[in-house]
């Protein structure tokens, strides 16, 4: 996903196909980035963002990061100026107004002062919002990895640590070391993290709490409230919703 042009705005839309992923690359120009349409997450390191159609990542210049989501429209603005001086990737608030004029910055605008009074009313209307990324490194040691990326595939399956080690040919006391030398968490703090981020890409869909809540390994809805809230700061009703 890269864009160029001579303008200071460059709007463009990417069609994604479900399970589509945009491996680690970067711009020259920043990037404001969000779902069009369906839901997008965009990883910074360790640091992943769910974004829906109202929130959008600011991507300074020359910072790595990758693309994963559909089905979804990832609609990017590529852009040289950088009116608030951010130097580390900013959730923004995709207000209506700045749906419709990225919209109307794709199309050919009859003059370029047309474009430049666009332009500028687009860059005034970056709004940051307090939305919480997820953290997530995923261990390098094989046998950590395999549960990491079993328990990514499916959040729900509720193995304790000892019948995961026994999957992967491990002692119990061996993989909690990994995960904690590797991650920096706590298998289960790992675990938790992992469900939150499915949960994100869940509730950014429109699922219904409850639903989210035994999708993502939670028996009790409001054992995963308890939990979304203790993590991200907010219900996760409230998560998307305004500022």
């Amino acid at each position: 996903m890269s864009g160029s042009g001579h303008t200071a705005v460059l709007v463009a839309d990417f069609p994604l196909a479900r399970r589509t992923r945009f491996g680690r690359h970067r711009h020259r120009t920043h990037q404001l980035a969000w779902a069009a349409e369906g839901v997008v997450s965009i990883t910074v390191e360790d640091a992943a963002w769910i974004l829906p159609a109202t929130r959008a990542l600011w991507i300074p210049a020359g910072v790595p990061h990758s693309v994963d989501g559909g089905p979804a429209v990832v609609r990017a603005a590529y852009l040289h100026a950088n009116p608030h001086g951010w130097t580390t990737p900013t959730p923004v608030a995709v207000s209506p107004l700045l749906r419709e004029l990225s919209e109307h910055l794709t199309t050919d605008l009859p003059s370029s002062a047309a474009r430049s009074r666009a332009e500028a009313v687009l860059l005034d209307l970056l709004d940051p919002v307090g939305t919480t990324s997820v953290r997530l490194p995923v261990p390098t040691d094989p046998r950590a990895a395999a549960v990491a990326r079993a328990i990514l595939r499916d959040p729900a399956d509720d193995r304790g640590l000892e019948a995961w080690a026994r999957t992967v040919g491990a002692g119990a006391r061996t993989l909690a070391r990994l995960f904690t030398a590797e991650t920096g968490l706590s298998f289960g703090r790992w675990r938790t993290q992992a469900r939150l981020r499915a949960a994100l890409l869940l509730l950014a869909d429109g699922v219904p709490v409850g639903v989210v809540a035994h999708r993502v390994g939670y028996r009790a809805p409001s054992a995963f409230v308890a939990a979304f809230h203790r993590q991200l700061g907010v219900p996760p009703g409230a998560y998307y919703a305004g500022r």
